[in-house]
């Protein structure tokens, strides 16, 4: 049982993850992009201890690098376009993911 809500938990933050970046899509305030920062770094983070745990270091590797381009506090200037472009590509690999878990 504790296992299975550890993997409900893991597919949770994903689907959050997706939600909050396809967000970025939308005409927000600074604010809300700032939220969105910090709250995708603590999901990338959940994740790559996640995947580290369990022995897949790949994926820990990737969610690692996807928390530290997403942090808020040393921010990396790629302009709205570019961010636009990132956020719709982390989606679609939390997506694909997702699909081939099932």
């Amino acid at each position: 049982m504790k296992k299975q809500t550890k993997k409900d938990l893991t597919f949770v933050v994903k689907i959050i993850l997706v939600v909050i970046l396809l967000s970025c899509l939308l005409p927000l305030p600074y604010g809300a992009f700032e939220l969105i920062r910090f709250a995708s770094l603590i999901g990338f983070g959940y994740l790559a201890y996640k995947y580290y745990k369990s022995h897949d270091e790949g994926k820990a590797l990737v969610f690692g690098a996807l928390a530290l381009l997403i942090q808020p506090f040393f921010k990396l200037s790629l302009g709205r376009g570019l961010w636009n472009i990132v956020d719709v590509a982390i989606v679609i690999f939390i997506m694909y993911l997702l699909v081939k878990k099932k």
